[in-house]
């Protein structure tokens, strides 16, 4: 009997006497609204019957110009099938039920006014209706406004530069809106809506405000100017527009070599070796107050002559004489000193290898012992030979 029990519990959801009355209803939550010219509005449908049913659906009133359609499970539907949903948190048993989206889209010449439309459910011989009113009302628009945080910035064209956009939507109705942006060709700019790098379009509601970024990556090859990219938001039936400005400083590059391309040198342990260096702007912009330092073996000196350069212009070079001074106690041998011109917007880098020879003072040294000693043997053979 137990068994049975449980049976008949199980069943109790599919048995039309265990629900409620055997009617057929049509509700929205929401059956009276303002809008403003221009708006698509979506109204959300339940449908409930007293057992499992298809019920037809339609809608009348729909004005000439406007247009009205029903949607559902990403169709646009002429009938729902109810289902029985899971009972409620306390147990208690619900009716069949299913559920549709009312839209209608609102020319935006539409004249202030209540129109009444109603969506009529029909199953078994039964109808049952909602009324729906929408009052247009040019005043329901409210204000839709596009800010930026900054609208000029400024800077070399290896850089990238971002704005903050805000939509803010100061309307009675949620808005859905896009964003785009144009600039000079070569130029890669991106607009991203509410952070969402995918999201094509999105939803501001009313008297909320959302987020758009643009994202600028200026042309390499872009010269020392100003610039402009324009920002299109279309909210709605509106189009809105925002300016914004880059001033281009230029690109900055730089090359360090020497003068005939050779990267190596020699001297004397604690002598004077000049080295020629090259300085060559191949950037779009000036290079101003550039210097050069260097890494080079303990005890080792270097000074540059100059040692600043104040300005190289582009596509122009710059020569200045390092002049190195080896460890006097350096013994002969291959060393490497590594030079770099810097400025705030570059550094460029050149190792030259240095070859440190033996000091001809050994060399005359020797020579000099040579000549003593021989001399020493000739005075000897000279005094003593003949003995």
């Amino acid at each position: 009997m137990a068994l049975i029990g449980m049976a008949l519990v199980a069943l109790l959801p599919l048995t039309p006497s265990a629900l409620a009355a055997g009617t057929l209803t049509i509700t929205t939550p929401y059956p009276a609204i303002t809008v403003a010219p221009g708006a698509k509005v979506s109204m959300d449908l339940t449908i409930k019957t007293s057992d499992l049913q298809q019920v037809a659906l339609s809608v009348a009133g729909t004005p000439a110009d406007w247009q009205a359609s029903l949607h559902g499970g990403g169709y646009i539907v002429n009938s729902v099938q109810t289902e029985v949903p899971a009972p409620l948190s306390n147990g208690a048993l619900q009716a069949p039920q299913a559920s549709a989206r009312l839209d209608v889209t609102i020319p935006a010449k539409a004249a202030n006014g209540t129109t009444k439309m109603s969506v009529t459910a029909s199953a078994a011989g039964q109808t049952a209706s909602v009324a729906i009113e929408i009052t247009v009302s040019s005043t329901a628009a409210g204000n839709v406004t596009l800010t930026t945080d900054i609208t000029d910035r400024k800077g070399p064209s290896s850089s990238s530069y971002v704005y903050n956009l805000t939509l803010s939507n100061d309307s009675a109705s949620d808005i859905t809106f896009t964003a785009s942006a144009t600039g000079p060709t070569g130029w890669t700019i991106d607009a991203t809506i509410g952070g969402q790098a995918q999201i094509a379009s999105a939803i501001v509601k009313a008297s909320a405000s959302n987020g758009i970024t643009i994202t600028i990556r200026p042309s390499s090859t872009a010269t020392a100017g100003q610039y402009a990219v324009d920002v299109s938001v279309q909210a709605g039936t509106q189009t809105l527009t925002q300016k914004l400005n880059i001033e281009i400083t230029g690109s900055y590059s730089a090359t360090l070599t020497t003068p005939d391309s050779v990267l190596t040198n020699h001297g004397n342990a604690g002598g004077n070796i000049n080295q020629s260096l090259v300085i060559g702007n191949t950037g779009t912009a000036e290079l101003k107050n550039v210097t050069v330092n260097f890494t080079a073996p303990s005890g080792w000196k270097v000074t540059f002559d100059p040692a600043i350069v104040p300005t190289i212009a582009p596509n122009t070079t710059q020569t200045i004489v390092a002049k190195i001074v080896p460890d006097p106690d350096a013994i002969a041998g291959d060393y490497l000193v590594t030079f770099r011109s810097v400025n705030d917007q570059i550094t460029a880098s050149q190792d030259i290898r240095i070859t440190v020879e033996t000091s001809p003072l050994w060399g005359i040294v020797g020579v000099a012992l040579i000549v003593a000693v021989a001399a020493g043997l000739w005075w000897v053979f000279q005094r003593y030979g003949r003995r």
